[in-house]
């Protein structure tokens, strides 16, 4: 069910038809690895609740790593790659063991959905994800989404849940995004010290001068406050209104309270790709561009050709992401190199017209197509 015309603030979430909701670690398990039943409940409880009064919920689940740990007689988060893998390959199905039993008694139904990076990166994948999400969100269903932590790899990871969470919101077309941790909202300073809620970012200036603290205090999740401020701006800045609070408010959060921090949007829905490019992409090499270059590619949205290039640094494939400096090293764009950095060179203030003639016709094409840059 999709709601029609929505509220621009936080009472929007009131009447939303189709919300996504994020759960931190830290909300569902204890340093020792356990996932707590009194914290899993008390937010099924919630969540089962809105579900059945008709609104499509996502729920973007952490916690298969941290769940996995005492099982396997780990006393703490793994830091290799391997055994974090081994813990989310125990840690999953003891986290959907709860939820299907936790939802069950509520009569709602949930499945387990694990996504990696290439899944949304991929225009065939994206597309079987985006069917399969809508296809149960009609039948009822809640979705469990996760980052398929057993078979990703560094190089491709989404970096932390609430990240995935805005790309799941913007792949769903979801009213709203809900970050939910063990901190109630974001503050202008340590809490401890006196520091104000800010109860509304309506663009990043207002984040200008706001310390943002990294880490959650149980030690079981990835990020902190800072990834879920992040992951909140890339909603807004695509359409799509966010709100982070404290897991204890998630019932008031859902009735539009005056809770947590409010990211009203700031722009427009753009390709899953192009957050993809903006927010959370591995670059992998540099073009500097003469001044020409940067009023085309910025002012007149126009693709970058070899003719305004001057340099290349970096070691890199056609696909594979760059970013984009101008003369005095400021980086301007992103996007998505048509050449490797080993035919670049020989290319460097050419036009197409000519390469074409001393190269091939493969030559006569942009570096980098409007389509696949993103501004900075």
């Amino acid at each position: 069910m999709k709601a029609s015309a929505q509220p621009a603030d936080r009472t929007l979430l009131r009447t939303a038809g189709r919300v996504v909701v994020k759960v931190g670690s830290s909300s569902l398990t204890s340093v020792a690895g356990g996932i707590s039943e009194d914290a899993l409940l008390s937010l099924v409880d919630v969540l089962a609740a809105r579900r059945n009064t008709g609104t499509e919920l996502i729920l973007v689940s952490s916690g298969a790593i941290a769940a996995g740990l005492a099982p396997l007689g780990l006393g703490r988060r793994p830091r290799d790659l391997a055994t974090q893998q081994a813990a989310a390959s125990v840690g999953q199905g003891l986290l959907m063991a709860r939820y299907t039993q936790a939802f069950g008694a509520h009569g709602v139904a949930v499945s387990q959905v694990l996504l990696t990076a290439e899944d949304l990166m991929r225009r065939q994948h994206y597309a079987n994800a985006y069917r399969a999400l809508n296809r149960l969100l009609h039948l009822g269903v809640v979705p469990v989404v996760n980052e398929n932590d057993t078979v990703a790899t560094h190089e491709i990871r989404f970096g932390d849940n609430d990240r995935l969470a805005a790309l799941v919101a913007h792949l769903v077309k979801a009213d709203a995004l809900v970050l939910l941790s063990d901190v109630d909202a974001l503050y202008d300073g340590p809490p401890k010290a006196g520091a104000k809620r800010i109860a509304h970012v309506a663009g990043p200036a207002d984040l200008d001068g706001v310390s943002i603290g990294r880490t959650g205090k149980a030690g079981v999740g990835t990020g902190g406050m800072v990834t879920k401020v992040e992951a909140a701006a890339m909603a807004a800045e695509s359409g799509i209104p966010a709100l982070v609070t404290a897991t204890a408010n998630a019932a008031a959060a859902l009735s539009g309270e005056d809770v947590g921090t409010w990211f009203s949007t700031n722009g427009t829905r753009r390709p899953v790709r192009l957050l993809w490019l903006a927010h959370l992409a591995t670059i992998q090499g540099r073009l500097t561009i003469d001044d020409g270059a940067v009023q085309a590619v910025r002012e007149r949205h126009r693709s970058l050709l070899p003719a305004g290039i001057t340099s290349v640094k970096g070691t890199f494939e056609p696909g594979d992401p760059v970013e984009i400096a101008d003369s005095a090293g400021r980086i301007v764009a992103r996007g998505l190199v048509n050449f490797s950095s080993y035919e670049l060179p020989r290319m460097l203030g050419r036009s197409t017209k000519e390469l074409s003639a001393s190269l091939g016709r493969q030559y006569e094409r942009e570096v980098i197509h409007v389509d696949d840059l993103v501004m900075l």
